[in-house]
């Protein structure tokens, strides 16, 4: 199984944990989980998806310094970048949050059956399924594993599984379990939300 750490890219200093690329029975496992726990958890109620939303975000906000030191440790970017980039991100999940409050997402429409008698047509958004998410190399907070990819599909409705970028491994590592820690508190279903690890084109 072929392991890796990340490296800051100022000293070319090594990173403290070794991660393995997941292999194809992890990957299957993952998506297989988030389609049993889409399967039988149903469309879950915008207030309650609103809810967990803000938790996410009130977890990552936890994070603070923890999560700017880390990333900047594995990309170099700047810890005031990348503390404002974390403000970016759970902005990103609250303002989610507020649409799904909001409603008007999901485009429902009705064309009523006027004037002749017929059936009338209706129309709305609902979720898909499971969505796979890749994080990026140069956005680690705000286009990574928190960022707008994993709270759009999770304010939709859909299970997500992230492969994490092998650039910043760590940052990914604490940022992902914020958002299960908020998960499992609200009593989402086991696999709604899963982490995957590689630097292989075969992991994604």
């Amino acid at each position: 199984m072929a392991t890796y750490t990340a490296f800051d890219p100022r000293t070319g200093e090594p990173g403290a944990a070794t991660f393995s690329d997941a292999t194809p029975e992890a990957i299957a496992a993952a998506v297989s989980a988030a389609g049993r726990a889409f399967a039988h958890a149903g469309t879950p109620a915008p207030r309650d998806t609103a809810r967990l939303l803000r938790a996410i975000a009130d977890e990552l906000d936890g994070l603070g310094d923890r999560a700017a030191e880390t990333a900047d440790r594995e990309t170099g970017l700047g810890r005031p970048r990348l503390t404002g980039e974390l403000a970016r991100t759970t902005g990103q999940w609250r303002a989610f949050a507020a649409q799904c409050e909001e409603g008007s997402f999901v485009e429902a429409v009705i064309d009523h059956a006027v004037p002749d008698a017929r059936p009338d047509l209706r129309r709305m958004r609902f979720p898909v399924g499971p969505v796979a998410v890749f994080g990026a190399s140069n956005f680690p907070l705000a286009f990574s594993v928190p960022g707008g990819d994993t709270a759009s599909a999770l304010a939709a409705g859909c299970p997500v599984v992230v492969k994490a970028h092998p650039s910043h491994p760590e940052t990914s590592e604490l940022t992902g379990a914020a958002i299960a820690r908020a998960l499992e508190r609200a009593g989402v279903p086991a696999g709604w939300f899963s982490l995957l690890h590689g630097r292989s084109t075969a992991v994604g």
